[in-house]
């Protein structure tokens, strides 16, 4: 029975197709192309913390702004799953130890206890991701100032050497981790690299120092986009840096 639809199906469409013994083209309609725009994704200002002292940063910018170099579906999914997180968790902690609620982030990582794991990773977590949001914007021609410039020439050779170290330096980070632009105590400008959510700030750092930036290379802030294209997303979110407030950074310290 089935064979035998399948045949007259077959047959019908057949004729159909036929103009005075002619075989007809028929056009097959090309596959929808589903662009981002802005009602696809959430507001970041909607995105809030539960009660607590430690927020989200605000974003000056829209999820999809960051396209093409990070799309907004890897933007807001990682802003909004994974820094939301470890800002809940964060809270959590604070309030179940009645610490004040005038407490800093950076006080928190100098004086904690490393070996107290979960708010190592929460207090880590939350800090890192909120400075990475923090410098990107989208992409554009910006340099570092001449103050800064300055500084990496010295330090590294050329602003194009720098990046090259830093691109080769966290793409040879093995699993989850950061790689930093740090003002070590020195004076000087570092390239380091950390695990998991450690950073330059905590106790046991092998180089310590003032972070200016840093870049996550953890799977979830490229998987979405770029799969295994590791090289890939460093090259993009480099793009991403925003120099100025960078420069300010470290026209400040």
């Amino acid at each position: 029975m089935r064979i035998y639809l399948l045949v007259t199906s077959f047959f019908i469409l057949f004729i159909s197709c036929k103009n005075n013994d002619n075989l007809v083209e028929v056009q097959i309609p090309e596959p929808e192309i589903i662009e981002e725009k802005a009602s696809n994704f959430t507001n970041s200002n909607e995105i809030k913390s539960e009660t607590g002292p430690f927020e989200l940063v605000q974003l000056k910018y829209k999820f999809e702004d960051y396209a093409p170099n990070l799309d907004g579906r890897t933007m807001e999914t990682h802003y909004s799953k994974h820094l939301l997180s470890y800002a809940n968790k964060l809270n959590k902690i604070v309030a179940e130890n009645k610490w004040s609620k005038k407490t800093k982030i950076e006080d928190i990582l100098l004086n904690l206890d490393v070996n107290n794991i979960e708010l190592r990773k929460s207090a880590g977590g939350y800090y890192n991701h909120n400075l990475f949001f923090e410098n990107l914007a989208p992409k554009s021609d910006l340099k570092p100032s001449d103050t800064l410039t300055m500084a990496i020439d010295k330090h590294f050779g050329s602003f194009d050497a720098f990046k090259q170290k830093i691109i080769t330096t966290a793409s040879n980070l093995e699993g989850s981790g950061w790689t930093w632009l740090i003002l070590n105590k020195k004076g000087d400008l570092e390239i380091v690299t950390t695990i998991n959510n450690d950073n330059p700030l905590m106790k046991d750092a092998l180089i310590k120092g003032t972070p200016l930036f840093n870049i996550d290379t953890w799977e979830h802030a490229y998987y979405l986009q770029f799969q295994n294209r590791k090289v890939e997303y460093l090259k993009k979110v480099f793009e991403l840096l925003n120099w100025d407030l960078i420069s300010k950074k470290y026209e400040s310290l």
